[in-house]
């Protein structure tokens, strides 16, 4: 079961938990700045997605969780989200924070020894989108094989099944 549980820093430097995201949806994906294909790709898939879904999209909060604390700093993401991602709130914290976040989200992701990266090593981890519902439940996972069209219409099935549910 996914647990929507996190304590970190966001990419302004200021202490957030899932608590602060409480009222709006949020998407969350796990990835790194120092990541070439997968992560620019999802996020761009993720972004395409958002896009789509036309009004309303200010009741859900991207979120980017690097699994890479050693680099990604909140300058760091701050950076790269504003100039390449300016939709997603960067989250970062200590390696224990990620960990955690990590198992919450059962998220797998390990460093390896890269000759070709600047630094030596890069991340692998899972890539899937998790979209959790304004109360910090589970609703939806999407696989990084998913379009962003299909992304947009499963998120607005679910919105709109949720919010006729509890104006019921």
């Amino acid at each position: 079961m996914i647990e929507a549980h996190f304590s970190l820093v966001d990419h302004h430097g200021k202490s957030v938990s899932e608590q602060d995201f409480r009222g709006s949806w949020m998407l969350v994906y796990f990835g790194f700045t120092h990541c070439k294909v997968v992560c620019p790709r999802s996020l761009a898939k993720l972004s395409s997605a958002l896009d789509a879904l036309g009004p309303g999209i200010d009741r859900i909060a991207p979120l980017y969780i690097t699994v890479d604390p050693a680099r990604d700093t909140p300058s760091v993401m701050k950076d790269w989200l504003e100039e390449n991602f300016p939709r997603f709130t960067g989250l970062t914290g200590t390696e224990d924070q990620i960990e955690d976040a990590k198992k919450a989200f059962r998220v797998f992701a390990q460093r390896k020894a890269d000759e070709e990266d600047a630094d030596g090593y890069v991340v692998p981890h899972t890539a899937i989108a998790y979209l959790i519902d304004p109360t910090g439940e589970y609703r939806a996972h999407f696989l990084d094989s998913v379009d962003g069209e299909t992304i947009a219409a499963r998120i607005s099935d679910i919105i709109s099944r949720e919010e006729n549910i509890s104006n019921a």
